[in-house]
């Protein structure tokens, strides 16, 4: 979405403002600002760099502190980054451009894409390697646009069988790694059936890394906007479209006699639901004008909050 000023920001952008400060982008509507995340802070004494100054990594909830106290007229459910405050839009695109002939592991994996026939220009990088301040234990965020998303999913999916690919699989210590991470509200062999047959998640080396999706500049749509909050509930229904089931946030269609949506804030349900598979969901039931949605993942660790296939437990069970 185009600003006033003619930014163009989208989810996974970086944004660094005139004083110096990182923020990520969490969305791809800003009426107001840019809606983002606050996650690097210039510091002398800080322990990431990028070659030229120091910065200290803020978590979720110690950004939002820093925030309160230093930026409050910022804070909303979100940061809301005035546009005029905007030195510096950082997309990965551009960064992957840059930096991918420079590091092996990165250059694998885009060497893998591009040879199964992923543009360059509908691949990049976000995280810590965005701004260039990530370090030697970093994680990658590797992103790819729009329906090309689902054909990069599988040249990586193919990748981890190919004995001469530097590209694998996870193996039981991560994946309880990124269980104890996400902290959700299924148990681990549930959680762990569901997450490998998503396909985003790899390892290249000994490095860890994601496979994320973010909207085509054409599928970002008007928002919807809030609904009422009118509480708590569990549903099942057949999921009938999962298209953006690995956005932020996921959203799956239902044919449901009362919600049309279930939507997750949480990227741990990510992916979670086939098209055509029978959902069970818990979470907050939202009343807009037309149709009534789900929202999972209303708090940053949800508490009795889920998403699971029926259709994949019950199959499991019969194997």
């Amino acid at each position: 979405m185009k600003s006033p000023n003619h930014f163009k920001v989208r989810l996974r952008d970086f944004i660094v403002t005139k004083d110096g400060l990182i923020f990520s982008c969490v969305d791809y509507h800003h009426p107001e600002g840019v809606r983002g995340v606050l996650r690097y802070v210039p510091d002398e004494n800080g322990q990431r760099t990028n070659g030229t100054q120091n910065f200290t990594k803020y978590d979720f909830d110690d950004a939002f502190q820093y925030m309160r106290t230093h930026k409050s007229n910022w804070v909303t459910d979100v940061h809301i980054i005035p546009w005029d405050q905007i030195r510096q839009v950082l997309t990965p695109p551009e960064r992957l451009a840059e930096i991918f002939l420079s590091d092996p592991r990165i250059e694998e994996i885009t060497e893998t894409l591009l040879k199964g026939g992923i543009p360059l220009d509908k691949m990049g990088i976000t995280g810590s390697f965005l701004p260039g301040v990530q370090n030697s234990g970093s994680d990658i965020d590797f992103v790819v646009y729009g329906p090309d998303w689902f054909k990069a999913r599988d040249i990586i999916t193919q990748a981890k069988e190919d004995p001469k690919s530097n590209i694998h699989h996870l193996d039981e210590d991560m994946w309880m790694r990124i269980y104890h991470k996400r902290i959700p509200d299924i148990g681990f062999d549930e959680f762990k059936l569901h997450e490998i047959r998503k396909g985003n998640r790899g390892m290249v080396g000994d490095t860890y890394f994601d496979l994320l999706f973010v909207r085509d500049w054409d599928q970002i749509n008007e928002p919807v906007g809030r609904g009422k909050d009118i509480g708590s509930k569990t549903i099942q229904g057949l999921v009938t479209d999962a298209q953006l089931a690995f956005d932020s946030p996921s959203i799956y269609k239902l044919a449901h006699p009362e919600i049309e949506y279930v939507l997750s804030f949480t990227h741990t349900y990510a992916g979670q639901i086939l098209e055509g598979e029978t959902l069970e969901a818990r979470g907050i039931v939202e009343e807009l004008a037309e149709y009534k949605r789900l929202v999972v993942g209303t708090s940053r660790e949800p508490k009795g909050e889920w998403i699971r296939s029926l259709t994949l437990l019950e199959s499991s069970r019969r194997r």
